[in-house]
């Protein structure tokens, strides 16, 4: 169970995280580097799976989830609000689901390593806040 201050830190970390890991995604020169980083680390550690060729419109997929997801891990350390990581948890389950998808259809084997930092994350912003909402505006006490 999270307090509402240490959800909020979460929520803000939970951003960091998603910008570090998916800025390079965000352009098509960054991506290039990027790709290329994977497909070392991937021959290098002799893994199965696929790591393929990024033709125009794979790149354009790329960028567009590495510009979303960087703008809205950008909200989230700038208003690190519950209901944000609500969403994020929520987003974390479908971005999981497709993860999996992936690994069953032949997708690299670097792919668990996200599915696991996708999935804690999500645990984490699943859990439940203590603490009463507090309300906007305040009714006058009784005379």
């Amino acid at each position: 169970m999270w307090s509402k201050p240490h959800y909020r830190k979460l929520v803000r970390i939970s951003g960091y995280y998603d910008l570090l890991m998916t800025i390079g995604f965000a352009t098509p020169w960054t991506f290039v580097w990027l790709h290329g980083w994977l497909g070392d680390m991937h021959a290098s550690l002799g893994l199965y799976g696929d790591l393929p060729v990024f033709e125009p419109m794979h790149m354009l997929m790329a960028n567009l989830m590495g510009s979303i997801v960087c703008v809205w891990a950008w909200l989230r350390i700038r208003h690190p609000h519950v209901r944000f990581g609500r969403y994020d948890a929520a987003g974390r389950v479908l971005f999981s689901s497709w993860q999996l998808y992936a690994l069953m259809h032949g997708g690299s084997a670097l792919i668990w390593g996200i599915l696991v930092m996708e999935v804690v994350w999500a645990i984490l912003q699943l859990m439940p806040v203590t603490g009463r909402r507090q309300r906007l505006c305040r009714t006058p006490a009784a005379a």
